[in-house]
C-alpha cells in the first residue's frame, strides 16, 4: 500500500473536495486526481463519488477511511520516535481555540515561540466552532468543555472569569445598575443562541432575568467591540476587559467561572513540534494565571 496515496485520500475525505485537498497538501489538482485513480485501480474498488459540489465516500471508501486513519496513526508514531533525534523543531502545528483566548491571549504572545523555533509554522484558528482532532483539523485544541471520549490527552490549562461590563456612557444614558432586576431595562450583548458550540456559554440565561432587548453575536471579539461601542451590556472575559479602560464592571458580586482545557490526540502528542507548542502554551498560561 502506497502511504502517499492514502494520505491524499484522507485529505479528500476530510475536506470533501479534491481542490481543497490539493491546496492543503501543496499539490496540483491533476496530481491528486491521478493518485486517487491509481489507488482505486490498485484496490479495484470505487472509493469516492465525484460530484460538481465535491466528493463523498462510497461504502468501500468509508471502510478504507478507517484503514487509512490507522496507517496515519502508525506513521505519526514512527515520526514521534524519530523526532527525538532531531535538534531543530520544525513543521506545522495548528491550534484550534475559542476566539477570545486565541485572539486576546495566544496571538499577542506567539512571537516568543516563533523566535525560539524559526522553522516552526504555527497556525492559529481562533474561531467559535468545534475542531476535530480525529480528522486532523487541528493538532492542539483549547476547549471550555473537558472531552470525555476518544483517544485524547487532556490537561487543564487554567480557570478564568467573566463579569458584566458596560461603558460609562451607556450607564449614563440608560441608568445605573444596582441589582439584577435593573438589567431588565437594558439591552444585552450575547451569543447567537442556535450557534453556541457549548452550553457553558449560556451566561445570561443562567441569570434568569428578562431583558429589554438583545444584540446577538457569535464572536467574542465582536461582543467586546459592541460593548465598547455602547451597544449594550455584556459578559466579557475579565482578562480581556482589563485592557480597555472605557469598560466599567457592574454588579461585581456576579462572576462566572469557566476553565480552558488543552487537548491533543494520543497519536501525535509526542511529536516534537506539537510537544514544543503544547509546552509553550502551558508555560505562558502558568506565567499569567493570576491575570487570567
Amino acid at each position: 500500500m502506497d502511504w502517499d496515496q492514502a494520505r491524499i485520500f484522507l485529505a479528500i475525505a476530510r475536506t470533501g473536495q479534491m481542490l481543497a485537498a490539493a491546496r492543503a497538501l501543496h499539490l496540483d489538482h491533476a496530481t491528486v486526481s491521478r493518485r486517487i485513480n491509481a489507488l482505486e485501480a490498485d484496490l479495484r474498488v470505487k472509493l469516492l463519488e465525484r460530484r460538481t459540489t465535491g466528493c463523498t465516500l462510497t461504502p468501500a471508501g468509508e471502510a478504507f477511511h478507517l484503514a487509512a486513519e490507522r496507517m496515519e496513526s502508525e506513521m505519526l508514531g514512527v515520526q514521534a520516535q524519530l523526532s527525538g533525534m532531531d535538534v531543530a523543531i520544525s513543521g506545522t502545528v495548528r491550534i484550534g481555540a475559542p476566539d477570545g483566548f486565541g485572539t486576546s491571549f495566544l496571538a499577542p504572545r506567539i512571537g516568543g515561540l516563533m523566535d525560539r523555533h524559526p522553522g516552526l509554522l504555527v497556525q492559529l484558528a481562533p474561531l467559535p466552532r468545534v475542531f476535530s482532532l480525529a480528522k486532523r483539523e487541528a493538532d492542539l485544541l483549547v476547549t471550555i468543555d473537558r472531552p470525555t471520549e476518544g483517544r485524547l490527552s487532556v490537561s487543564k490549562l487554567t480557570d478564568y472569569a467573566l463579569s458584566l461590563y458596560a461603558t460609562s456612557a451607556w450607564l449614563e444614558r440608560n441608568g445605573q445598575i444596582h441589582t439584577l432586576s435593573d438589567l431588565s431595562r437594558h439591552r444585552v450583548v450575547t451569543y447567537v443562541s442556535d450557534l453556541l458550540f457549548s452550553p457553558a456559554l449560556h451566561y445570561f440565561d443562567d441569570l434568569r432575568v428578562p431583558f429589554g432587548s438583545r444584540f446577538e453575536c457569535a464572536s467574542v471579539v465582536g461582543q467586546l467591540e459592541a460593548v465598547r461601542a455602547g451597544v449594550g451590556i455584556g459578559f466579557l472575559h475579565d482578562y480581556v476587559a482589563a485592557n480597555h479602560t472605557e469598560l466599567v464592571r457592574i454588579l461585581p458580586d456576579i462572576q462566572v467561572m469557566r476553565a480552558y482545557w488543552l487537548v491533543s490526540h494520543d497519536d501525535n502528542k509526542s511529536l516534537a513540534r506539537i510537544r514544543a507548542v503544547r509546552d509553550w502554551m502551558v508555560e505562558s498560561v502558568r506565567g499569567e494565571r493570576g491575570f487570567l
